[in-house]
C-alpha cells in the first residue's frame, strides 16, 4: 500500500498536474492540502475515473482538504476536535478496511502561523496541541495511523538548504519545533527520516528568487507513523520532479510504502 501527501496549492489550477502523477505512480491513498476551494466545487470526477473515492473538507477560495481512496472510505471526520469556534477546513479523517484490520489516515493542513507577532502564531500552537491531543487519543487504538500533511514545520536545521533564513519564522521558531517534537514524542515516527539520511531532502521551494532553480528549498510536508504503521514501513520517497513542470504548486507529492495488503 502506498499513502502520499501533496499540497497542491489549489486542485482546479492544478487538475492536470494532480490526474498526470496520480496515473504514473497510482498510490493507494492520497492526502491533498491547500484545495482553495468549497466543498461542492472540488472536481471529483477525473479522481472518480482513475478509480478513487474522494472525501473532501473545503472552503471558499482557500484551506481545504480531501482524501482520494483506492478502497472505500469510513468513518469520514471533517475538522480537528478541541475547537469548536474553529471554521478553517483543514482537517480530515477516515479509515479504510484492510485485511487483518484497517488503516487511519489523518489529512492535515497545519496554520503556517507567520507573522509571528499576530494573533495567527497562537492560533498555529494551539491546532498543534489540538493535534497533539488527537494523536495520543488514537494511538490508544494501537492500529496503523498515519498523520499526512502539510505541517508547517521545518523540524531540524538540516531539513532547510539555509537554515539562518528561517530563524525568525514562525515555521522553525522555538516553540514549533518544540512541539512538533512533543508530537513525535508520543512515539509517532517520521517516515522521510526513518527512512533516508539524504542531504537536501526537501519538500517545499518558493516561487521567488529562484528558490526552486537554487535549490534552495526546506522540508514541511510530513508522514508521522504509529508504532503498527511503522512496523509495516517498506520505503519513502519525494517525487521532487513534480516540482519542474510548468506552473507547479510550489509543494511536491511525499510517499510511503507498507506492508499492507488492501
Amino acid at each position: 500500500m502506498r499513502i502520499a501527501t501533496w499540497n497542491v496549492n489549489s486542485v482546479r489550477q492544478r487538475l492536470d498536474h494532480a490526474v498526470k502523477w496520480l496515473s504514473e505512480t497510482r498510490p493507494d491513498i492520497v492526502c491533498l492540502q491547500e484545495i482553495k476551494c468549497q466543498t461542492e466545487a472540488f472536481p471529483k470526477e477525473p479522481f472518480e475515473a482513475l478509480g478513487y473515492n474522494v472525501s473532501v473538507h473545503g472552503q471558499k477560495g482557500f484551506n481545504g482538504v480531501a482524501v482520494l481512496s483506492r478502497l472505500p472510505l469510513e468513518d469520514v471526520t471533517h475538522g480537528l476536535a478541541g475547537d469548536d469556534g474553529d471554521e478553517q477546513a483543514r482537517f480530515i479523517e477516515a479509515v479504510v478496511s484492510v485485511k487483518g484490520g484497517v488503516v487511519r489516515v489523518a489529512c492535515l493542513y497545519l496554520p503556517n502561523g507567520n507573522p509571528p507577532d499576530t494573533e495567527k502564531y497562537p492560533y498555529k500552537l494551539g491546532f498543534m496541541q489540538r493535534l497533539h491531543d488527537f494523536a495520543a487519543d488514537r494511538l490508544a487504538l494501537e492500529e496503523p495511523l498515519i498523520l499526512a500533511g502539510d505541517f508547517n514545520v521545518i523540524p531540524e536545521p538540516r531539513d532547510a538548504a539555509d537554515p539562518a533564513a528561517w530563524v525568525n519564522d514562525a515555521l522553525f521558531l522555538p516553540r514549533t519545533r518544540t512541539a512538533f517534537r512533543a508530537l513525535t514524542h508520543l512515539g509517532l515516527t517520521d517516515a522521510l527520516r526513518a527512512t533516508s539520511d539524504a542531504e537536501r531532502l526537501y519538500t517545499f521551494w518558493d516561487y521567488q528568487a529562484g528558490a526552486w532553480q537554487r535549490d534552495n528549498g526546506i522540508r514541511i510536508d510530513h508522514l508521522l507513523l504509529s508504532p503498527q504503521a511503522a512496523d509495516k514501513l517498506i520505503a519513502t520517497g519525494v517525487d521532487k520532479h513534480v516540482r519542474a513542470w510548468e506552473k507547479p504548486s510550489d509543494h511536491v507529492p511525499v510517499w510511503a510504502d507498507f506492508a499492507i495488503a488492501a
